[in-house]
């Protein structure tokens, strides 16, 4: 069966590279990448996913997804040389990029891409870099904030897009203060392109559905096509999806600069446009 990177055909629309970074691990980086594979190429867009993750290399295993595996880490520590070939790419080639970056290497790359001043040579260039960031409610909502802040210092004005991820618990700090209210989120509100929310939903139908999808590593289509997965389980994935799919749609992603900067929904807004919102900790959203 060909894949579905190869199937899709796009035409001309200017480099794009996405951009996975987050120093936590564990908070849905390589869930959110192979997503926003997904709706890249069901928007046309030809796409080229990489995997940099040093350590566990989820995005690989979407077979359907011709995802390329490529390796930072030498003798236990990144290789700045290998950095070169990945940036020497985004320079010279055409089509959207997603590289999907492990929490080791989150840090080295970062630093690679400050002191190297990555930004400049890509705007330079005529590639628009979006740069995605997860934060997780729960246990790790602190450490995924402090990631967000870390990369938000780098960013450009409105590159940066937020993924809200509701596996854990909602995303909001003691006090009940939702992120896109919190002092992070205002100190870094002029580089943020939009949010996405990955909503919790009940765990029974909609989670069960989504974990065996994420575990046997199958796309959104191909789960839909495959007959293990029952009429109901199917009619789910396509909310599921179509939820994702219409909030990326309002980002305008696709293709190179952004004519117009979209407004930023908030966490409320997302939630009750046609869902209905859990609000007890035994519902879950997507697994990280």
């Amino acid at each position: 069966m060909a894949s579905e990177s190869t199937t899709k055909k796009s035409e001309v629309r200017g480099t794009c590279v996405h951009l996975l970074l987050q120093g936590k691990g564990g908070v849905g980086k390589s869930l959110v990448a192979a997503i926003l594979v997904q709706y890249l190429l069901a928007r046309g867009e030809t796409v080229n996913p990489i995997d940099t993750d040093p350590v566990n290399q989820t995005l690989s295993q979407y077979e359907d997804l011709s995802v390329q595996s490529l390796q930072l880490m030498r003798d236990g520590s990144v290789d700045q040389r290998k950095f070169d070939v990945l940036l020497e790419r985004l320079l010279t080639e055409s089509g959207t990029f997603v590289i999907d970056s492990g929490a080791a290497t989150f840090i080295p790359l970062w630093y690679y891409m400050v002191e190297n001043r990555v930004f400049q040579s890509l705007a330079a260039a005529s590639r628009r870099l979006i740069v995605h960031s997860v934060i997780t409610g729960g246990q790790a909502l602190s450490d995924t904030l402090s990631g967000f802040d870390d990369v938000g210092e780098g960013c450009r004005e409105a590159s940066l897009v937020v993924w809200l991820n509701e596996y854990f618990g909602p995303v909001r700090d003691e006090k009940g203060t939702p992120f896109m209210q919190m002092d992070v989120s205002r100190k870094h509100a002029r580089k943020i392109l939009g949010a996405v929310s990955i909503l919790r939903r009940t765990q029974d139908t909609f989670g069960r559905d989504i974990e065996e999808m994420i575990a046997a590593k199958m796309t959104f289509n191909a789960a839909i096509r495959n007959g293990k997965f029952s009429l109901m389980a199917k009619q789910r994935l396509k909310i599921v999806r179509d939820h994702l799919f219409g909030q990326l749609d309002a980002l305008s992603l696709l293709g190179g600069d952004k004519s117009e900067r979209p407004a930023i929904p908030t966490e409320e807004a997302v939630a009750s446009e046609g869902e209905t919102k859990p609000a007890s900790r035994e519902n879950a959203g997507l697994l990280s």
